[in-house]
């Protein structure tokens, strides 16, 4: 009887045993998804730039997302910087309803060829102002695209954002993201320009609305489809990836649970 007794103690130890490594298993796989989306929503919470293409050379749909990270102050105003070292020589934006866009033309430092075309004039900064009851509201955010190009050489283009809300605070989206440091607080937007592959998609027609070589401010407007979003592609893979990891981890955990009570 007490042989029945002692083994009885034992088997009811292993279950237990197997309970708690699988709760483990559980907890850590919970902990890492919690920690993967705090670390994505993060990110997601900054200012990013979309790109439809990154080949040289193209024209691109590239919207900016703009979150309102305000708790209680709305945001009015988005300015983008463009560069002049690398011009980008048309440049025209999609209509927001409520807002205002212009595009402001700016002598470059000097003169840039461009597909083969001489600038000493580009477009250099786009205003969306918004109008009374269309600000972005907190918790809330707005898209502003253009139509821009052609792209530069292959590398980093960078295009700085300026948030202003409506308590007069200004946020500076300009300070650079370095690979192996961490990100700043308000990192600049920006995107790879890739190599261009020769084929249809990577250079198309200029829009008829483009900016000219002339210096000024002017009013554009272009219509185009919406680029996909890769932060909620990532967001959604990374999640995937670490419930996967759980999963596994718990049958493993069972596995030598049940040959350790063999």
């Amino acid at each position: 009887m007490p042989l029945r007794t002692t083994m009885t103690t034992t088997t009811t130890h292993r279950g237990v045993g197997r309970r708690r490594a699988a709760t483990r298993v559980a907890a850590v796989a919970t902990a890492a998804t919690v920690a993967t989306l705090a670390t994505a929503g993060a990110a997601a919470a900054h200012v990013h730039v979309l790109p439809d293409s990154t080949a040289s050379g193209s024209f691109a749909q590239l919207t900016f997302r703009v979150p309102n990270e305000s708790p209680t102050a709305s945001t009015t105003r988005v300015v983008v910087t463009l560069p002049q070292d690398t011009p980008l020589g048309s440049v025209s934006t999609r209509p927001l309803p409520g807002w205002r866009a212009v595009v402001t033309d700016a002598r470059l430092p000097k003169p840039v060829d461009v597909s083969g075309t001489t600038l000493t004039t580009a477009p250099h900064v786009v205003t969306w102002t918004a109008s009374p009851g269309s600000a972005v509201a907190p918790s809330q955010y707005q898209e502003f695209a253009i139509s821009a190009g052609p792209l530069p050489a292959p590398g980093e283009l960078v295009l700085p954002v300026t948030q202003t809300y409506s308590d007069g605070k200004v946020v500076s989206w300009s300070q650079p993201a370095r690979a192996g440091q961490p990100e700043p607080e308000h990192p600049a937007p920006a995107f790879e320009v890739t190599a261009s592959t020769g084929s249809d998609d990577a250079a198309v027609a200029a829009p008829a609305t483009g900016a000219g070589p002339g210096a000024g401010t002017r009013p554009t407007s272009q219509t185009t489809a919406a680029p996909a979003d890769p932060a909620a592609r990532w967001l959604g893979g990374a999640a995937l990836v670490v419930a996967l990891l759980a999963a596994a981890g718990v049958v493993v955990t069972r596995r030598r649970s049940g040959r350790g009570s063999a």
